[in-house]
């Protein structure tokens, strides 16, 4: 009976692992709401695929910015720092990248959105596993 309850606990686990839900975090960044989604939480190294949307301050999508993406994580004792970037890609609405973390650990991204020779950045913190 007690590998029976285990089982089924253990496959209760697992579907609740199948269908946990991206990585999400909205920031203001100036007239801009910004919405930063991971398919991964938390976030794995290798290549995670990131969606970013941006709304103005009438709420309407925008569609006609440039997005760069940076990220990288400071230098540890015995490691230089490490700095990548890419870009966002439209596709509908939204913003589609690929950012790749070389290994786990604390990791610094910034989202730079520049539209109409004006930039704005959105800050956030990710803990990679």
């Amino acid at each position: 009976m007690k590998r029976v309850a285990l089982i089924v606990c253990a496959l209760f686990l697992m579907a609740g692992l199948a269908y946990a839900k991206n990585y999400e975090m909205t920031k203001k960044a100036g007239e801009y709401t910004v919405r930063v989604a991971i398919d991964k939480n938390p976030p794995v190294t290798g290549k995670n695929n990131m969606v970013v949307g941006i709304k103005d301050g009438a709420s309407k999508d925008v569609t006609d910015a440039k997005v760069a993406i940076d990220y990288g994580m400071p230098a540890m004792p015995g490691m230089p720092a490490m700095n990548y970037k890419t870009n966002g890609m439209l596709h509908g609405t939204m913003y589609h990248a690929v950012v790749d973390f070389s290994m786990s650990g604390p990791w610094a991204i910034t989202v730079k959105i520049t539209r109409a020779g004006k930039a704005q950045t959105v800050k956030l913190n990710v803990d990679v596993k």
